[in-house]
């Protein structure tokens, strides 16, 4: 019978040669004896080469590098959390199975990040930090947060569909969804409210795009809106508009418009929808009320929004409005980057 430990420098020398085990344990009872190793043997040892683990003592520890620099390994990770097994293998200079068992040790699990709107730059960031810190500053000693008007835009497709899971067998294969068409009919939703409700909407006609004098147009009728909701917010307080920096809002018409309105428009930065109360709150809950909704018309959607609009209580719109400051706080103590959430 052959040497153990000669039986086992045959192994690595069958491994080195890119040998599979079960191929390396016939060649080796071919040349040492029939019953020299057993195929689920050399598998074994096998994969102790595969996690780097080359020591051909019987008693060396099952999977464990010893020499491992677990250092580095964490050093790459917070250099790039977004480094493959592969990459890291490479770079260390041991197996994806070392990696693999490394990163286990360390509790390390793969998580991915949620989409945000845009990537800002130091600048934008700086801004950010700068127009929140003013409005806080603002809000501490005169609070003016039911002046606020709020307004944003909103596609609504026709056909809403929702992937539901499927109760089903162990081995049996669910019933595949078809993806959205790219197309899809919709229609432009626009919005405003304020800390008690809706205000004004509108759905824009297929065949139209907001242009700075459709927006001014636009202005127009939800300042007769307020009039006939809110006039003591019109002839006493003053009201102030919250709106994102689209062209259409910032062109000359439309500040023309404002002044001649004499509303104060809200400073708001730019790729800021984590600081937009209809982005953060209406319209979210707006999208959960449309999923697995289709609608035939134009009529049948808009009666939909309404209910949608209506089914919601004054604490609903008070909360999306009263929310500011803290989201404010929350982009100066984030150094001006986005609210996950």
């Amino acid at each position: 019978m052959a040497d153990e430990e000669h039986i086992r420098h045959c192994m690595l020398y069958e491994f080195q040669l890119g040998r599979k085990a079960s191929e390396a344990a016939k060649n080796i009872c071919s040349a040492l004896g029939q019953d020299a190793v057993s195929a689920r043997k050399c598998q074994r040892r096998f994969e102790k080469f595969r996690e780097g683990n080359f020591s051909l003592d019987d008693k060396s520890g099952r999977g464990r590098v010893s020499n491992f620099d677990q250092k580095a390994l964490q050093a790459l990770l917070v250099q790039n959390p977004q480094i493959t097994q592969q990459e890291l293998a490479t770079t260390l200079n041991c197996s994806q199975k070392t990696i693999s068992n490394q990163l286990c040790a360390l509790g390390k699990v793969q998580k991915f990040g949620k989409w945000v709107p845009h990537e800002l730059t130091d600048n934008n960031r700086n801004q950010r930090v700068t127009i929140c810190s003013s409005l806080l500053s603002r809000q501490n000693p005169l609070p003016f947060l039911e002046q606020i008007v709020t307004g944003d835009e909103k596609w609504v497709l026709y056909v809403n569909l929702k992937r539901r899971p499927q109760w089903l067998d162990k081995n049996e294969a669910p019933q595949p969804t078809p993806k959205p068409d790219l197309h899809a009919k919709k229609v432009m939703l626009c919005v405003w409210w304020n800390f008690k409700g809706i205000l004004h909407y509108e759905l824009l006609p297929s065949n139209q795009t907001i242009t700075s004098a459709v927006y001014s147009a636009q202005l127009e009728r939800l300042a007769q809106a307020l009039r006939e909701k809110e006039p003591a917010l019109i002839n006493r307080k003053g009201i102030i508009l919250h709106h994102d920096n689209a062209r259409p809002h910032t062109a000359r018409i439309t500040a023309e418009k404002l002044r001649q309105l004499e509303w104060e428009v809200l400073p708001q930065t730019a790729y800021s929808p984590d600081i937009s109360p209809s982005n953060y709150h209406l319209f979210r809950s707006l999208q959960n009320f449309l999923l697995g909704k289709k609608f035939n018309n134009e009529g049948c959607l808009k009666n939909a929004l309404t209910e949608f609009f209506a089914s919601k209580s004054q604490e609903f719109y008070n909360r999306g409005i009263k929310m500011l400051p803290e989201r404010w706080a929350q982009v100066v103590e984030n150094n001006g980057n986005y609210i996950v959430d």
